[in-house]
């Protein structure tokens, strides 16, 4: 009975043993490889004597392996008081995220290591989340961050856990991440648009506290200035298909005369297609229309949509590949990876 009484093996106890520094055999525990393999060993050793167990991913000491991925949706629901099921359903219903899952999924797939999806909407879920890596559950995040307020992605600097972040964050953060150029795409847009005749044009955007939404917002102004367009009218939407829908009826009822319209994401795009459709205007004789990300929405509107794409589930693969190669190595540097946009023309304009 008094076996089963006496305390659990310490890290001390293992850099005793081991004949190190309880930082050192912290570091060799948590996947550093600065360290000579005599040193490894030394710490392997030592843990099988001691039988110490920093926490599930001690499984396989080289690396820090657990097999698994945490993939984070922070502030994809629409509601924080949502139950965790209704915000999920919500993810996987728009196009873009799902497009994020299968290109990490197909990453990881032959590899054999396994995604864990977590949404985060509170403060409550951002402790659980940095929680559920520091015991071990999974040995690195994918976040991916809609609100350019969001907290959670300036948590994970300090704090010593491995992750990647979709798009470039709204302020200058130590954090590897992966995008797209966006004011690159929307330029596209712009000169696609003119390129038809297309003369009375505006736009709808997306949140503007959301920096993807401000550059391709910012990059169609520009484009058109260049063009000799200096005004460029704009409706905020939320990247949502009845806020495309919204938008459209304003644009209308202020410039009815608009023969061109850039959407800032298919979805939206979609909704302003309704309007049209609604208002008896017709796509693309009467006006044409543009939208961005190329998802499954581009190609369920009749007609179907030219748009901007951007290569999500290769940006996601990508993330994981950056993602796998920090957890490989923790002393890695940073890094960042822009992908470059390509218009797809279809029936809309």
């Amino acid at each position: 009975m008094s076996e089963l009484l006496q305390p659990s093996p310490t890290l001390e106890d293992v850099a005793r043993v081991a004949g190190l520094s309880r930082s050192t055999v912290s570091r060799v525990i948590n996947g550093s490889r600065n360290f000579d393999p005599a040193v490894r060993e030394a710490v392997r050793r030592a843990i099988a004597e001691t039988g110490y167990v920093p926490n599930l991913a001690a499984r396989s000491l080289v690396g820090r392996r657990t097999g698994t991925i945490a993939l984070v949706l922070s502030g994809a629901g629409d509601s924080p008081d949502d139950d965790e099921d209704e915000r999920n359903r919500e993810v996987f219903a728009d196009p873009f995220f799902g497009r994020v899952a299968n290109g990490v999924s197909r990453f990881l797939r032959p590899r054999g290591v396994h995604p864990v999806l977590m949404s985060a909407e509170t403060d409550e879920d951002h402790q659980h989340v940095l929680a559920y890596l520091r015991r071990g559950n999974a040995d690195g995040a994918i976040l991916v961050s809609t609100h350019a307020d969001d907290p959670l992605p300036a948590l994970f600097p300090d704090s010593g856990l491995q992750a990647v972040l979709f798009a470039r964050p709204a302020m200058p953060l130590p954090i590897s991440f992966v995008d797209v150029a966006h004011r690159e795409g929307a330029r596209l847009a712009a000169e696609h648009l003119l390129s038809r005749g297309c003369r009375r044009i505006a736009t709808i955007c997306g949140p503007l506290d959301v920096p993807a939404a401000q550059d391709r917002l910012s990059g169609f102004r520009e484009a058109m200035a260049r063009h000799g367009h200096p005004y460029v009218p704009y409706v905020e939407g939320n990247f949502t298909l009845e806020s495309g829908e919204a938008a459209a009826q304003h644009l209308l009822g202020e410039y009815p005369g608009v023969d061109g319209i850039f959407a800032a994401n298919d979805l939206m795009a979609q909704g302003a297609l309704l309007t049209l459709r609604d208002r008896g205007r017709r796509v693309p004789e009467d006006v044409a229309l543009v939208g961005f990300d190329d998802s499954s929405a581009a190609t369920a509107c009749r007609p179907m949509l030219t748009t901007v794409r951007q290569p999500v589930e290769d940006m996601a693969a990508e993330m994981t590949r950056i993602l796998i190669d920090q957890i490989e190595d923790p002393d890695r540097p940073i890094v960042s990876r822009i992908f470059d946009p390509v218009l797809v023309v279809r029936q809309s304009a």
